[in-house]
């Protein structure tokens, strides 16, 4: 049998989920040559190569994919037993671990918690935002039982590992664009694309940093976004003031301050964002499910919204 260091599996599971080996040094508290060493070291055990460096992160070989999986419920079978020696309590409660992409966290997760809170009080959710990328890498890695994702219509899995993830949509619904209560685009139904021209906007960077999040897609001419932001209060405060605009997913519409509108835009084709629930096949235990039902709940207004 082979003698796996408990380390250099925590090791291998902050790599997966954090997409680098930079990301995982910083989150374990490590160096970079560290991160290096203890992975190499796993492999030299296995005796097969895990991951690939690629210039946009890691990528898992299958025999990654495979001690990946196995590794991580050990992991958690671990810390499970490690909970429960340390508090007596902990058998009471049943833990659910959610990831939400930052607008879904604003716009579903609060009615979720609130909901669970007064009907299921021994379920105890905790949760994690990021990117959507981020958030699959966290499935996959296990340290996350259920995920809210963004989406475009048409099937588009999330990654392309195997097992393929289950996914479920939720809600979809149109982009829009939020401007300052005192804009004059502000209380128009419908707005065209064509008016847009000339505003500036305030945007944040994808994670591969190749485009610009929150411009109006297909946007012609030169961008004007002097305002890179990474998190969604200084983007609406910076859209209150008056300062720029930016696009919004319709999940969000139910978070904005009263300083702030949502617009439509008439674009001909109508630019369509879907909320997704993911898991990893096979994740059935009752607590999950009972999540799972509460954002389905969650996330019904927006698409009785949608059919009005």
């Amino acid at each position: 049998m082979l003698d796996y260091s408990v380390g250099d599996l925590r090791v291998l599971r902050a790599v997966v989920q954090r997409g680098s080996f930079t990301a995982a040094a910083a989150e374990l508290g490590y160096t970079q040559s560290a991160i290096s060493k203890r992975m190499t070291a796993l492999e030299t055990t296995t005796g097969h190569t895990l991951v690939i460096r690629e210039r946009r992160g890691v990528r898992l070989t299958r025999t990654g994919e495979v001690l990946l999986r196995h590794a991580t419920a050990a992991l958690e079978a671990m810390e499970d037993a490690e909970r429960e020696l340390n508090d007596e309590a902990a058998t009471q409660v049943r833990p659910v671990r959610l990831g939400a992409f930052a607008s879904a966290a604003a716009g579903v997760v609060p009615r979720v918690l609130a909901r669970l809170a007064r009907d299921q009080p021994d379920i105890v959710l905790t949760l994690r935002e990021g990117t959507s990328a981020v958030l699959t890498r966290a499935l996959r890695a296990g340290t996350l039982d259920l995920a809210l994702l963004a989406g475009v219509p048409g099937h588009t899995p999330p990654d392309e590992h195997e097992p393929a993830l289950e996914v479920e949509t939720l809600a979809e619904g149109p982009l829009r664009v939020a401007v300052s209560a005192s804009h004059p685009l502000a209380g128009r139904r419908r707005v065209s694309v064509a008016e847009l021209t000339g505003e500036r906007w305030v945007v944040a960077r994808s994670e591969g940093q190749e485009r610009l999040l929150g411009v109006w897609p297909g946007s012609t001419g030169r961008t004007d976004a002097p305002y890179v932001v990474r998190d969604w209060l200084t983007k609406l405060r910076l859209v209150a003031s008056g300062a720029a605009i930016t696009t919004i997913p319709d999940v969000l519409v139910v978070a904005l301050p009263p300083d702030v509108r949502a617009v439509n835009i008439d674009d001909g084709s109508v630019e369509r964002r879907r909320l997704l629930l993911a898991r990893i096949p096979g994740v059935t235990r009752l607590e999950c499910e009972t999540v799972a039902a509460a954002l389905r709940d969650a996330a019904r207004p927006l698409l009785e919204r949608e059919r009005a």
